[in-house]
């Protein structure tokens, strides 16, 4: 009683009360009644705040805000912005009760006065000399994670932080791997009813066995509650997949973005990358399939117990990763054979079910799983590929062109998509008003070689590329930016928008029937969700390639992105000459319309 009285009175005072041996700060006068988020907020956001990465657990990354719609969306004006850290720019905010929380890279966190901008706190953490160049994460950030009265941050130095919301002031902190084998994170975690689920990214040449993880931990006090590898171990289920290597050697297998969670089915879906190194000459498994990699993971979020996976590219040759997004929806299941080839035989067309959709990995193909049991349901793609000539249609396991696959350091293969992805890290989207996905796509093959004729104790993933158009496309006109409008139910495609520069940033879609985007040479534009067409469009300081998101203060509703850091999307120049574009100058900028 007296603890909580003692909490009671340093925060009308306008004090913060953190871990022992820590110092009380000022509270800024915007957040001395600040609100502690619950496990109902996170269930049910409020529209004007967007409290979690995606705006929800299901990562549609949609809001019902219309106040800005696509009537008036052509009067959208800057209304501020904030220069942020230089580096990779990628980042989403969060914004509660009118209190922005921005990441940049460097594990740096702001608290910001969300119709202005103005600085309240900031967390700038002393890490390590630059531990991002023994990790490979580049420093780069994605998100950060807010419950109760904290903020949560998994660093670049293996960490995991709890900030105080009021203050910044760190009230615990666990470490969750060391660094120094090549361990990080790029992504911030997120809650599941008082759990900080959080992925990893473990670098390919990381010597650590059983490759990447997943981890639960205590909000309260950081305690590690549960935690499990995505490589399959020689003595569990899976284990014998790996054709006979050591744990040693099952390596890599990354979870490195933001899984989502269904609180009825209790399940938290999270997606893993390749192993290392990719040729199977120089992995020396064979044709083993190397699970989990590449796979949809099921989790008890309470354990942290695998309820069901699914393998979406077996052995991969090619750096084609599968963390992004698991959109879960309930819908109609009712794919049109015209557009969708390959459907499980037994699926009743028409039945109503809870489903995982969405392009989870570099392919670009859209995979609808049962999300209570993972059975296949069915896919298509997107974009043009020739590393699979189908699926098995009562499983959904691919069928390999093995022309594709590297086995020379001297003779290429042509692979497609290009190493960076039909899609990647950029996020998708669903609206529940058109019933559609749109997902950031991009056209692209490579030559494709081993780097090394043997592989050795520090390899990577040992494959070299060089990007090319796809067969047949004029390489002066091609369009390589795509995006794409399919619908959830009977995979048909709605409308497609194509361009000359390439689209790696992250889409938003909002009640005002819009679809927010931007691409590599500046522009950051509004699309007609029903029809496609450009409403609106701006042209910012760099590549648009942050996560877009929308808020709602005093009744004003506030669009929000980040432009002008680094950006892999660069890259897909090489095959677009003309085109140019700066970077390095990392910015926010919001929108509203005039008052």
């Amino acid at each position: 009683m007296a603890s909580r009285l003692a909490t009671a009175l340093a925060v009308a005072a306008g004090l913060s009360l953190l871990a022992p041996g820590a110092a009380a700060q000022e509270v800024p006068e915007p957040l001395r009644s600040f609100v502690p988020v619950t496990d109902e907020m996170l269930l049910q956001p409020k529209p004007e705040n967007w409290i979690s990465f995606r705006n929800g657990y299901s990562l549609w990354g949609y809001s019902e805000l219309d106040q800005i719609n696509s009537r008036n969306v052509g009067e959208l004006r800057l209304v501020w912005s904030r220069a942020m850290r230089e580096g990779y720019q990628e980042v989403e905010p969060l914004v509660y009760d009118g209190i922005m929380f921005l990441p940049n890279v460097e594990d740096i966190v702001q608290a910001l006065d969300a119709t202005t901008g103005d600085l309240l706190w900031e967390y700038n953490r002393n890490v390590p000399d630059n531990p991002w160049n023994v990790t490979g994460t580049r420093a780069r950030y994605r998100n950060v994670a807010l419950y109760d009265d904290k903020i949560f941050v998994a660093t670049n130095d293996a960490y995991l932080v709890a900030l105080d919301a009021r203050t910044g002031a760190v009230v615990w902190e666990t470490q969750r791997a060391d660094y120094r084998e090549q361990v990080a994170q790029t992504a911030g975690p997120t809650i599941v009813k008082g759990k900080v689920v959080t992925g990893s990214r473990c670098n390919p040449q990381s010597p650590r066995p059983g490759g990447c993880f997943i981890t639960g931990h205590d909000a309260g006090n950081g305690e590690e509650l549960w935690r499990i590898n995505t490589a399959a171990t020689p003595d569990q289920p899976g284990g014998d997949t790996w054709g006979g290597l050591p744990l040693s050697a099952r390596r890599h297998a990354s979870a490195w973005m933001v899984g989502s969670y269904d609180p009825e089915l209790n399940l938290t879906y999270w997606g893993t990358g390749p192993p290392s190194p990719l040729p199977e000459k120089l992995r020396g498994s064979g044709k083993a399939d190397l699970l989990y990699t590449n796979s949809t993971l099921a989790l008890d979020p309470d354990t942290g117990e695998m309820k069901w996976y699914f393998q979406h590219l077996p052995r991969d040759n090619w750096d084609y990763d599968h963390p992004y997004d698991r959109i879960i929806v309930e819908t109609e299941v009712a794919p049109n054979p015209a557009e969708v080839p390959w459907i499980h035989p037994d699926l009743r067309p028409g039945e109503r079910r809870k489903v995982i959709t969405g392009i989870p990995g570099k392919t670009g193909f859209i995979w609808t799983l049962d999300a209570a049991t993972g059975q296949f349901l069915w896919a298509r793609p997107t974009i043009y590929q020739n590393i699979m000539t189908g699926l098995e249609p009562d499983t959904g396991r691919p069928i390999i062109d093995e022309s594709t696959a590297p086995y020379s350091v001297t003779e290429s293969v042509l692979a497609c998509p290009y190493i960076l992805g039909g899609k990647n890290q950029p996020s998708g989207v669903y609206s529940p008003d058109t019933g559609a996905l749109y997902m950031p796509l991009n056209n692209a093959c490579m030559d494709l070689w081993m780097s090394v004729e043997v592989a050795g104790p520090s390899d990577s993933y040992d494959i070299r590329t060089e990007m090319r158009h796809a067969p047949g496309a004029d390489p002066d006109t091609a369009p390589v930016g795509h995006i794409e409008a399919v619908s959830a139910s009977t995979g048909e495609t709605l409308w497609s928008y194509k361009q000359r520069a390439a689209i790696y940033g992250s889409l938003l879609a909002t009640g005002g029937n819009l679809i927010f985007s931007g691409d590599i040479v500046r522009r950051f534009r509004a699309f007609d969700a029903e029809t496609g067409d450009v409403l609106w469009q701006t042209i910012l300081n760099g590549p648009v390639s942050a996560r877009p998101m929308t808020y709602s203060v005093g009744g004003r509703q506030y669009v929000a992105i980040g432009a002008g850091g680094v950006t892999q999307g660069t890259r897909f120049l090489e095959i677009t000459p003309e085109l140019s574009t700066p970077s390095g100058s990392n910015t926010l900028f919001v929108f509203a319309l005039p008052e």
